[in-house]
């Protein structure tokens, strides 16, 4: 083999993927087909992406979250209080002009929107969900170039290399491997994943089912320059011609048009068609003078049946595309390279169990399925008169459980679980950022990227058993800070704990847990 992996495309979650893989030893080629990142600019990026708790988890886990906070356009760290996690989830940048909310109904703590402005005031944030995140309990925006611009910089010290101005045109795969053609290029590796996005050529050369529903809208997204800005409404507005947004910050404008597709998705988007469009939907004769950036999107909303044929695999939106409402899409795709990396490399290294890497679609899935139905709900409620099943499923989960409480865990990620085996109540979310007495945080254990067992009661018996996976598994005796019952946990490469024990821990289960994730021990 030329390379272990090759992954198609270099943005956030085709780099994020590339480093998993190099932290485990796996060789790794990216193509990427644009010469220059900066272009296009990328739908939902104008603005910049919102980061969920899921999300910065991941880059402090990682030893990156100074880095993130550096690139970001804002951010806001939690003080572990209420009033902490208030200030970190909400979804506007604190520069935001008060009078100017307050004048268009956003609440002064804004902890995002589902077609209403959801305040912070209302949301329980001392629910379970919430607690044991840590310095990840904060809140970000960041330009999506900044982003990559952050990863490639790890990738490249990490020696992946990237071969950027040259797309994979085709490939072949057999039982033994891929061999991969990027124009007059060809190269022979193990794996190729797509991480191409929407329009992925490696979805399609591969023949992967991409069920969902054709787009109905037009969507557009811009960084403009306005004659006369007061004559929009300041935040989201609904009118009997479609929504549109003015803010957060100057300049941004979102419209939504509920009368068909784009003729033309790819065509240039000219100041005269924008301005069209943000007269049509707001009713005003608003003038603007220039555009800086823009993109078309719309509702097309599909997902991959499976995210594995054989030894192609799918990734962020090239396994799942969706409207770019909410900013559920790159933290998606993020949690998609977090889970498949080190399972992929697992399976590189031989030590795997054929099963493991079937865990990825069994895993992200149902995420990727709840994300297209929280999309499509939220696009049901900005147009007049539409209805929408995802809607109605939304509606009735509001129905049984706080509304702004819901709403706020949902956007947040915090509710974020896989069905794992075992009945401890922590197996199957993300780890908390638990505390031990020396001072020490579980996140600061995380950063190589290895499966790790914490062993809380200085019982022998976990240090041997653990000693089995000495080379992809750190074993950790300490003491927790304060009171609890906790005495073993393992927790996955990707941070998501796959067993746990209170009190004497069964030695037969345990190993049965990490001979499940690891593979056969020594």
């Amino acid at each position: 083999m030329d390379y272990d992996v090759v992954i198609a495309g270099a943005g956030p979650v085709g780099l994020l993927l590339a480093c998993e893989l190099r932290l485990a030893g796996v060789s790794v080629l990216m193509f990427e087909k644009l010469a220059d990142p900066n272009l296009p600019i990328k739908a939902g990026a104008i603005g910049g992406r919102v980061l969920n708790i899921p999300t910065i988890e991941i880059f402090y886990r990682r030893g990156l979250l100074p880095a993130l906070k550096n690139a970001a356009l804002w951010w806001t760290d939690a003080s572990g209080d209420g009033e902490g996690l208030k200030a970190a989830t909400r979804g506007v940048a604190p520069s935001l002009d008060p009078a100017a909310s307050k004048a268009a109904g956003i609440p002064s703590n804004l902890a995002g929107h589902f077609g209403i402005m959801l305040d912070a005031n209302a949301v329980n944030y001392s629910d379970p969900e919430f607690s044991g995140r840590g310095p990840a309990a904060a809140g970000g925006v960041i330009s999506q170039q900044s982003l990559e611009d952050l990863l490639s910089e790890r990738a490249l010290h990490l020696q992946v290399e990237i071969r950027r101005g040259t797309g994979l045109t085709d490939f072949s795969a057999d039982a033994g491997g891929v061999t991969v053609s990027a124009g007059e290029t060809a190269v022979r590796s193990g794996w190729l994943v797509g991480c191409d996005g929407g329009r992925s050529t490696v979805r399609k050369l591969a023949g992967f089912e991409f069920p969902g529903t054709d787009p109905e809208i037009s969507g557009y997204s811009a960084m403009v320059e306005i004659a006369d800005p007061q004559k929009l409404s300041f935040g989201w507005k609904r009118t009997a011609r479609g929504t549109y947004v003015n803010g957060p910050m100057a300049g941004r404008i979102l419209t939504v048009e509920f009368d068909g597709r784009p003729e033309d998705r790819d065509a240039p988007i000219t100041l005269e068609e924008l301005q069209t469009s943000l007269r049509k939907v707001s009713g005003t004769d608003v003038t603007l003078t220039a555009v800086h950036a823009a993109t078309r999107w719309t509702d097309n909303a599909r997902q991959a049946s499976t995210y594995r044929l054989g030894r192609v695999l799918l990734a962020g939106d090239a396994a799942h595309v969706h409207a770019p409402i909410g900013g559920q899409g790159l933290n998606l795709g993020i949690g998609d390279a977090i889970n498949l990396g080190w399972k992929l490399a697992a399976t590189v290294k031989g030590w795997a169990h054929e099963t493991l890497l079937d865990t990825y679609t069994t895993e992200r899935h149902p995420i990727g399925a709840w994300a297209l139905k929280w999309t499509g709900a939220l696009v049901a409620l900005m147009g007049p008169g539409r209805r929408d099943l995802a809607l109605t499923s939304v509606i009735t989960d509001l129905g049984v459980s706080n509304g702004p409480t819901y709403l706020a865990k949902r956007i947040s990620g915090v509710w974020q679980r896989y069905d794992l085996p075992g009945d401890h109540p922590l197996t199957g979310q993300s780890a908390p950022d638990l505390e031990f007495e020396d001072g020490r945080r579980l996140g600061g254990y995380c950063h190589d990227g290895r499966a790790l067992l914490f062993n809380f009661g200085d019982d022998a018996r976990i240090c041997t058993l653990g000693a089995r996976w000495h080379d992809r598994l750190n074993v950790i005796t300490t003491r927790l800070k304060g009171t609890s019952d906790l005495t073993v946990l393992f927790v996955r490469p990707d941070d998501f704990v796959a067993w746990a024990a209170d009190g004497r821990p069964d030695l037969d289960s345990a190993a049965s847990a990490l001979s499940t994730w690891l593979g056969n021990g020594d």
